[in-house]
């Protein structure tokens, strides 16, 4: 199943997309609510008769008083537009490992020990359509190629081997990131922040994991829980930039989950960043490009850039940068 939230008469509206309609969720059933927030607060109530709707769709059925509404026609929002909290992990070893030959450092081993993530600001978390940056943003303005989950029932010292279970769906995430902010706050051992608390963007849409079923791949060796051959890839400007694949991903989403969830209740709306893939980001293809040509030209966001997202089976992200319209910089209030 599909889920899409869009803009209608002034608030967030859920619905299901089949093929390129959208039919309002409260329409289709009396039981269903109409929005994510409570979607995936009343889940487990609710989640078998939105899949039976859903299959009524696909086979022409007319479902309740649910009138189809072109997806091309209306504002999508993140499909979880009001998360409890973001989580982002760092679940790609071929990133990592990437990141740190650039900087001629060596792997670091705490990697294959355990997931890390970080929290975000889950107020700055938005879908398609206008990413609005600071002048300060621009210094070094990157994307981050990600996949992310929301969890859809509360839970607390989750073991991997069941936290699949607690996954309400997959969503394309842009973990977007001023790296220089980035880079200068996190001298001090702390962040990152401002270098990321002024937008993250998830969506199109939210897919439910029985849409995924016949993808799944085996977890890497000593690992536990799903994985899924997904091809991603990101365009800037219509040229690829990047490529991986959600089963390169070496912690699981279900070892992240164990350890967010360890002496710690987790809720649903919670939603869990993978961390970046492979080649998934400027600061890793400027660094790799460096590396091997002394001459190589950097590249990074510009006003009025373009990055599209597309992971098999989750749609594409499409998000334009835009310059505020103000020169206040952070960057020159320093001492």
């Amino acid at each position: 199943m599909k889920l899409v939230t869009y803009l209608h008469d002034g608030a967030d509206q859920l619905a299901i997309l089949i093929g390129d309609k959208l039919y309002n969720t409260q329409d289709l059933h009396p039981a269903l609510p109409g929005t994510m927030q409570l979607f995936l607060h009343m889940w487990e109530d609710v989640i078998d008769i939105a899949l039976t709707v859903n299959e009524q769709l696909k086979t022409g059925q007319h479902i309740g008083s649910a009138r189809p509404v072109d997806y091309a026609s209306v504002e999508v929002l993140a499909p979880v537009p009001f998360p409890t909290s973001c989580r982002d992990g760092y679940a790609f070893r071929q990133h990592v490992a990437a990141a740190r030959r650039n900087r001629r450092i060596e792997m670091i081993p705490e990697f294959d020990q355990y997931p890390i993530f970080y929290f975000t600001n889950h107020n700055a978390i938005q879908g398609p359509g206008e990413i609005r940056c600071m002048p300060d943003h621009f210094d070094k303005l990157d994307f981050e190629l990600e996949a992310a989950v929301v969890i859809c029932k509360q839970g607390r010292n989750i073991t991997a081997a069941e936290a699949d279970s607690y996954i309400g769906g997959f969503m394309i995430m842009n973990d977007m990131s001023a790296r220089t902010l980035q880079m200068e706050e996190m001298k001090l051992n702390l962040g990152p922040a401002k270098g990321k608390d002024f937008s993250t963007v998830i969506g199109p849409m939210l897919v439910t994991p029985d849409e995924l079923e016949h993808l799944i791949i085996p977890a890497r060796p000593g690992h536990t829980g799903n994985n899924y051959n997904l091809k991603m890839i990101c365009r800037v400007n219509g040229i690829q930039v990047s490529e991986g694949n959600m089963g390169d991903m070496d912690w699981t989403f279900a070892e992240i989950i164990e350890r967010c969830a360890y002496g710690v209740t987790i809720h649903p709306g919670d939603v869990i960043g993978s961390g970046t893939v492979g080649t998934g980001c400027f600061l890793e293809l400027n660094g790799t490009g460096k590396l091997n040509d002394p001459d190589y030209k950097e590249q990074w966001l510009q006003p009025g850039d373009v990055v599209e997202m597309e992971i098999d089976g989750l749609g594409t992200l499409t998000n334009t940068i835009v310059k505020e319209d103000s020169d206040f910089s952070i960057l020159k209030l320093k001492k």
